[in-house]
């Protein structure tokens, strides 16, 4: 498929969603909108799967309904089915037949249990959590869709017709192509979200500067984690720098976002397998305790709130340290259960706040025992200010190893003046990216760019890691030629001398009093 085609799909989508714009607010038509695209996805996969078994019979999935043997048909194909994608639909509850159905009949009732029914298929299944409830925020009882059932169902026909006239032709597009088309739904919906956009979604140039960070060197991947992992377009955009990655895991807090998550997973052709993610807490409830991760990312929410429980204090995430992150900024808290998760081989990149690297108390403590006792810092980013949904701080990206190449510097980069200007936002350019990940590649040090501090230097700071304390990028201004600027001064002067006499000569005419 070709750049301009994928840009149409893109469109076709998003117009389709102006079905839904208006009746209510952005986050709300878009469990709506890309629910509905997720069960025509699941449907297409499923019809073609299907066609493939009965390929050898001569037939197709539809020509088995009504048949002698479509029973058997039916038991045989959900049985491989369900090993191999996961759930199960019969003919007549895949997209297309459904939305031929609206065009003469009332169907929200039957969607309502189709939809149930995908999930139900898998229950007692290897699949049963990736699938679980992973339609329940698809209300189509609720009155936002309309005041009468009537009008919610003309409405929910309306934007099934509009999809089914797209063909998704999954066999004959790259696997990546709609689930791109799904994120740019996601990114456009976190768009308009305004401050809620950053509890589901990361800027897609920072997902790549953490992506490429956390993959130099490595075509292969056995592991990828995201503790806060939103829609999980940050977990896929790893994905994307790599040849294989083995399995992702990520976890959650928001439902919504979690069930979000699990489709997009499904929609970039991740086989539920492959993929673990959890719905919970994850400083209070850490869902992967057990596990440790060759690549960790995250954009955690800034300076979040926590119990701190001193309980924690005996947690392993958190013991070693002798100090908890403070209950008014979980930022460290994050950084820790991180570290507690990276393989001995693995690197983590995590966006925060710049307070994470000045800030004293408990938190100076940790920062310290990061670097003089551990050396695990390996990098810190500045990022440009205004370049995330809902809030317009500057913010940084902290780099984290076990085992360094580099274990007697930290490498510090200013990038926040390397920007492009939209209407509402900041954005990162390709070279931008480019020259951030360039830069931690080659450890290299440029003038008012980058700077490799030494464990002195940071010794020497107190360890507070504030960029310019590294990067001195101070611009000296030119010097003032004060002569120039007294004859500037003087001509000035003797024009506007020139002009209060022609003032004065206007007031006598028009006998008024003069103004000086």
């Amino acid at each position: 498929m070709s750049e301009d085609q994928k840009k149409q799909l893109e469109q076709q989508l998003w117009n389709i969603a102006d079905t839904l714009r208006g009746k209510m607010d952005a986050d709300e038509f878009r469990d709506y909108i890309l629910g509905f695209i997720f069960y025509k996805y699941l449907s297409e996969k499923m019809e073609d799967y299907a066609n493939d078994i009965l390929a050898e019979d001569g037939l197709t999935y539809f020509q088995i309904v009504g048949t002698a043997d479509e029973a058997d048909y039916i038991e045989a194909i959900q049985e491989e089915a369900i090993e191999k994608l996961g759930y199960f639909l019969r003919p007549e509850e895949l997209f297309s037949e459904v939305a031929k159905r609206g065009a003469n009949s009332f169907i929200l009732e039957d969607l309502t249990s189709i939809l149930r029914s995908v999930e139900q298929t898998t229950m007692g299944h290897e699949s049963e959590d990736d699938f679980v409830h992973l339609f329940e925020d698809l209300d189509l009882t609720s009155t936002k869709l309309g005041k009468t059932v009537d009008a919610r169902n003309k409405l929910i026909v309306q934007v099934l017709n509009h999809l089914n006239n797209i063909n998704f032709e999954l066999k004959n597009h790259d696997r990546d192509v709609l689930g791109d088309a799904y994120e740019y739904l996601i990114g456009q919906f976190a768009a308009g979200a305004g401050k809620k956009a950053g509890e589901f979604y990361t800027p897609q140039q920072v997902s790549k500067i953490l992506a490429k960070l956390v993959t130099v060197g490595k075509d292969k991947l056995k592991s990828v984690y995201d503790p806060t992992c939103g829609s999980g377009s940050l977990l896929l955009r790893v994905a994307k720098e790599v040849n294989e990655v083995s399995n992702f895991y990520g976890q959650e807090l928001n439902r919504t976002t979690y069930n979000l998550a699990r489709m997009n997973m499904i929609m970039h052709d991740v086989h539920y397998r492959k993929f673990d993610i959890k719905q919970d807490d994850t400083l209070e409830h850490p869902q992967h305790l057990d596990k440790r991760f060759e690549a960790i990312v995250a954009n955690p929410p800034f300076s979040a709130k926590w119990s701190a429980n001193d309980l924690f204090l005996s947690d392993d995430r958190y013991s070693q340290y002798g100090k908890l992150a403070p209950s008014s900024k979980a930022d460290f808290a994050f950084v820790q259960h991180m570290i507690h998760h990276l393989d001995e081989n693995g690197t983590m990149a995590i966006v925060l706040p710049h307070g994470v690297l000045f800030r004293g108390a408990a938190e100076g403590h940790i920062r310290k025992y990061l670097i003089e006792d551990r050396n695990y810092l390996d990098a810190v980013i500045g990022l440009p200010a205004n370049i995330f949904y809902g809030t317009s701080i500057p913010t940084c990206v902290l780099v984290f190893k076990k085992c360094r190449e580099d274990s007697d510097n930290v490498l510090f980069i200013d990038a926040s003046n390397e920007f492009e200007k939209a209407k509402n936002q900041n954005y990162l350019t390709e070279a931008n990216v480019q020259k951030i990940v360039d830069t931690y590649q080659s450890r290299e040090a440029m003038e008012k760019y980058s700077h490799l501090a030494s464990m002195a230097e940071i010794k020497e700071n107190d360890y507070n890691l504030n960029i310019p304390r590294y990067v001195d990028t101070f611009e000296e201004e030119e010097p003032v030629d004060l002569d120039a600027v007294s004859a500037e001064l003087q001509a000035l002067e003797a024009e506007m001398a020139t002009t209060d006499t022609t003032i004065a000569k206007f007031c006598d005419e028009l006998g008024i009093a003069k103004p000086f």
